[in-house]
């Protein structure tokens, strides 16, 4: 049964999943519409809280994906939540972020205020135009009690100039700082992939990303299943070293696989075999054998690296292991 058929909410991480940098993944809009027309929810979710639901539904559009505001689900609406749901509707909070964190907090009926004043809480969010003041102000207030609500912790920012430190690097040098852990509402924690199914709806939700490390692990910490496409961050290298907490369920080299079947390896004769694929570990070096598809292919080399992880501890050489470059 294609994914599409068995799950009626497909979550998707949009940087290396929907898009890279300022353009679509090839066959993304095709395939996105596809998935629709089978019946599947889309939800674009992202950790990213400086932008809002609107602006990017409209980058979503201009790459002729189909997308409204109420598609899109950010990390800053999810702190909104958390905020709303301990200190009520009214409630003064610290908007340390951009645009996006802000009307989120007014969306959930907060009301945003500047560092210096009386507030029950503070949220925290990238924003490359936040004074250094508003820091300094913000983390001293943190270090004397007020409560912290961080949209994310991701380390990096695709920027149009390169990768750039991310809001993690902020929320690292405000914890180191003031001794404090923040309450984290962005993958890999678990109220952004909530607000989702809240918001969009579902029952049998699917989390879909390129990175291990917030997509797969987000959705494995909350128990959802997961599918992990490979136009992104994650390579063999990656995927054959990953611990069980970020292992995907799924593999597909593309959102094509939200389309597709996808059947398990099975062992057989001390191989694992799938789609004319037969995967080994022998001397500690991965091979994979055979002919097929390219989807086929990863989800057996990813199933032998792991079986020969967890029995060894050491992940396998890859040296010899070379994914064909189409199906």
């Amino acid at each position: 049964m294609p994914l599409a058929e068995g799950y009626d909410l497909a979550m998707l991480d949009l940087d290396g999943v929907v898009y890279i940098g300022g353009d679509a993944v090839p066959g993304a809009a095709e395939h996105l519409g596809a998935a629709r027309a089978a019946g599947l929810r889309i939800a674009f979710i992202t950790n990213n809280a400086s932008r809002t639901p609107e602006q990017v539904a409209l980058h979503l559009r201009e790459l002729d994906v189909d997308a409204a505001a109420s598609d899109v689900v950010t990390s800053a609406q999810a702190a909104a939540r958390l905020l709303a749901e301990r200190f009520g509707a009214g409630a003064r909070v610290v908007c340390l972020g951009a645009e996006g964190l802000d009307q989120a907090l007014r969306a959930s009926g907060l009301e945003p205020v500047d560092a210096e004043e009386d507030a029950a809480a503070i949220a925290t969010g990238y924003g490359p135009d936040v004074p250094w003041h508003a820091i300094m102000r913000a983390a001293v207030r943190i270090r004397d009690g007020l409560p912290w609500v961080a949209s994310n912790t991701d380390h990096t920012f695709p920027a149009a100039f390169g990768v750039a430190p991310g809001h993690g690097v902020q929320v690292e040098m405000l914890r180191n700082f003031t001794g404090v852990e923040p309450v984290v509402a962005g993958k890999p924690a678990r109220p952004l992939l909530d607000e989702s199914i809240r918001r969009v709806g579902g029952r049998r939700p699917l989390m879909v990303g390129d990175r291990l490390d917030t997509d797969i692990e987000g959705a494995n910490a909350a128990d959802i299943d997961s599918l992990l496409v490979l136009t992104g961050v994650t390579g063999l290298a990656e995927l054959a070293r990953a611990r069980g907490e970020l292992r995907p369920t799924y593999v597909a080299t593309d959102l094509h696989g939200l389309l597709e079947p996808q059947p398990a390896p099975q062992d057989a004769a001390g191989a694992r075999r799938l789609g004319g694929w037969s995967g080994t570990v022998d001397d500690g070096r991965l091979e994979v054998t055979g002919a097929g598809s390219a989807g086929d292919w990863w989800r057996v080399a990813a199933v032998t690296a792991w079986q020969h992880l967890d029995a060894t501890g050491e992940p396998a050489d890859l040296a010899a292991a070379t994914p064909p470059s189409d199906g």
